[in-house]
């Protein structure tokens, strides 16, 4: 078994599959998808879920290398360490477990030795107390109004993954019928434009803004945070900040310190990463105020329905497991960087964008978790659109240009059904009908001599020709309910994480997003020097100095 410190790229198993490639370059997707033997192994059902990763470049033989280089890799042993609260996250010193979040209230996670469930459900209680006296009206505003309107300030993690679940379930009928009368906004860029487009059209009379941030330090949640307090109070009058502004946050000295009732801070725990904290009352909270604590509940057995698949099942029957280990095979071994999400729904438009943080930050590492240089390249690019929407965008290149592996992402049935008289098929049907086809032209392309048959012009033939052997996986959901989008949510983030534990980093940290911040403070007191005491600029290269001296010379910002 490799030491801890010793590459994965040292082991055996590494080396089988590196040679394994040689024999998947000699195969072609349209005789793989022959094999229906093939075919049904790499088919799993799970709690509704089928996952079809038939259309990888892989053979059964591939699966078997990748699942000894999992066992190389002592994944199943990482996993346990996760679950058991050891602190993976060695360079932060600090526990792993959004499982925690959405565990049922009798189960027993510990962290540091004691159990953490207790302490959750605490502050879920608390989230359902406190969103139902909102959305009765049995709270009010400073003037007495009910709070319908929401902003909720935070980024990246406090962002992304929260405007996701907000997104997918907008038209879900259950959660549309609870969210009736009210809006959910969520402010995250310092961009002053992204606060007029917040405010726009709402009352402060009638707002509750949510602002998340753990330390109640981060500068553009707080400095937004600063603009909608001056908002509220110039209306309504500095007292009105504890009827119309709550906190998710660990510091309750600072929210108090800021106007907020510290009652109505919303604890979370350092265990919790940013994008990995959708669970926690950084989403629960401002999405129980939108749709109701019951509806957010059943998200979160979603999610949980999966982390007891991922703890629990085999890894030969794991779907995140498996998952995982494909976007390895896919990255460090065929050598394709980047990976499309592609979901059938455009409910899930917000899914790529969140999936893109909890990869990217995740896995976009250069040292491996001892801190040595990697000898191979880990994370992968992730970007995505709804289908159909991404074929009149970036498909061309994905089926005639650079192979990109594809996630394809479809639903059974849909939130929102069409059906128009003397049309062939439903609207939902006209959609998935891309779904499936999609992965097959990929798969299969289209030869020259198929096109001489159809008596395509020669010169035409080169451009028409579609090589094929382009690898996807598909997921197909039974329907896009709060426990769907649960579920999808938390095999992703395993997913990621089986990628970390096989290429033996750290998905748990982040110092790549210090250095521009760090940079940035250094920007800021020179702005403000110059702008105040007219202080020439100092300390930077000659761009930078050019660009600042262009943007203070005709930049209009008033004078402080």
């Amino acid at each position: 078994m490799a030491s801890s410190t010793a590459s994965i790229s040292d082991t055996e198993a590494w080396k089988d599959l590196k040679g394994h490639v040689e024999d998947i370059k000699k195969t072609h997707l349209r005789d793989l998808m022959t094999d229906a033997n093939r075919c049904q192994s790499m088919m799993m059902e799970f709690d509704g879920l089928l996952l079809d990763y038939s259309r990888q470049r892989a053979t059964v033989e591939t699966v078997d290398k990748l699942l000894n280089l999992a066992k190389a890799a002592q994944l199943t042993e990482k996993i346990s360490r996760m679950f058991n609260g050891e602190h993976i996250n060695s360079t932060e010193n600090r526990s792993v477990l959004h499982v925690a979040l959405r565990a049922p209230k009798d189960a027993v996670i510990k962290a540091d030795g004691k159990n953490v469930v207790p302490e959750v459900w605490n502050v879920l209680d608390k989230i359902k107390e406190f969103s139902e006296k909102i959305r009765s009206g049995s709270w009010v505003g400073a003037t007495g109004k009910p709070l319908k309107d929401v902003i909720a300030i935070g980024i990246g993690g406090s962002f992304l993954g929260p405007l996701f679940v907000h997104t997918a379930l907008q038209t879900d009928p259950e959660a549309l019928e609870s969210a009736k009368g009210r809006q959910l906004r969520f402010l995250a860029n310092i961009d002053p434009v992204d606060v007029a487009r917040n405010i726009n059209g709402l009352n402060p009379e009638t707002t509750l803004v949510v602002v998340v941030s753990k330390t109640f330090t981060t500068a553009e949640t707080m400095l937004n945070a600063r603009t909608l307090r001056e908002w509220i109070t110039a209306a309504l009058g500095a007292s009105a900040v504890a009827k119309h502004m709550v906190a998710v946050s660990t510091n309750l000295a600072l929210v108090e310190k800021f106007g907020i009732d510290p009652n109505n801070a919303f604890a979370f725990w350092d265990w919790v990463g940013g994008r990995y904290s959708v669970c926690s009352a950084v989403g629960v909270l401002p999405l129980s105020l939108q749709y109701g604590f019951s509806v957010v509940e059943k998200f979160l057995k979603g999610a949980s329905s999966i982390d007891q698949h991922f703890q629990s099942t085999p890894i030969e029957k794991n779907i995140p497991v498996l998952l995982g280990l494909l976007s390895v095979w896919n990255v460090s071994f065929l050598g394709y960087p980047a990976r499309a999400i592609l979901p059938y729904s455009q409910a899930l438009e917000k899914f790529a964008p969140h999936i893109q943080q909890v990869s990217m930050e995740s896995n976009g590492k250069g040292v491996s978790i001892d801190g040595l240089p990697l000898p191979f390249e880990t994370g992968e690019i992730d970007f995505g659109e709804p289908g159909t929407n991404g074929q009149h965008s970036f498909y061309q290149l994905i089926h005639q240009g650079r192979v990109i592996p594809c996630d394809f992402i479809g639903i059974v049935k849909s939130q929102q059904p069409v059906y128009l008289k003397g049309e062939v098929v439903s609207n939902h049907d006209e959609l998935m009908s891309n779904f499936f086809a999609q992965p097959d032209a990929l798969a299969y392309g289209k030869t020259p001599e198929q096109l001489q048959k159809e008596n395509v012009s020669e010169n035409l033939i080169p451009h028409k020709t579609f090589s094929g052997n382009r690898p996807s996986l598909s997921l197909l959901l039974p329907e896009l309910t709060a426990y769907n989008v649960g579920q999808l949510l938390a095999i992703y983030e395993h997913r990621v994480a089986v990628q970390g534990f096989v290429w033996g980093i750290n998905s748990f940290d982040q110092w790549g997003v210090e250095l521009g911040r760090v940079l940035a403070t250094h920007v800021r007191k020179q702005l403000h020097s110059s702008r105040t005491q007219g202080t020439t600029l100092e300390g930077f290269n000659y761009s930078t100095t050019t660009l600042l001296i262009r943007y203070l010379e005709t930049s209009s910002e008033p004078q402080m």
